[in-house]
């Protein structure tokens, strides 16, 4: 089963949320209407603006692991080699 990590945040440079998904497009869909109570909900994070595929959940959660101790900065210039206007990129998975 492939895996997918991603970033969501709440505006440009904006707090940042690193998750990690089965499927992608439910899960921003659930930040998106704040399905679940919790930090995206708290901080309004529904903005998908980096995500990466994998081929399995368990390499997906090493990364999203590794990804976290990551320096903001480092996320940021991660987030900004992929989409440097910070696009929305719901609308894009599909």
């Amino acid at each position: 089963m492939a895996g997918y990590v991603y970033i969501v945040t709440n505006h440009k440079r904006g707090t940042l949320y690193i998750g990690v998904t089965a499927d992608l497009e439910r899960r921003i869909y659930e930040h998106r209407e704040g399905v679940t109570p919790g930090f995206t909900s708290k901080y309004g994070c529904t903005q998908l603006v980096w995500y990466e595929e994998h081929g399995s959940i368990g390499t997906a959660i090493q990364r999203e692991k590794s990804l976290k101790r990551w320096y903001r900065q480092w996320k940021i210039e991660l987030i900004e080699a992929m989409n440097p206007d910070w696009r929305d990129l719901y609308h894009e998975l599909w």
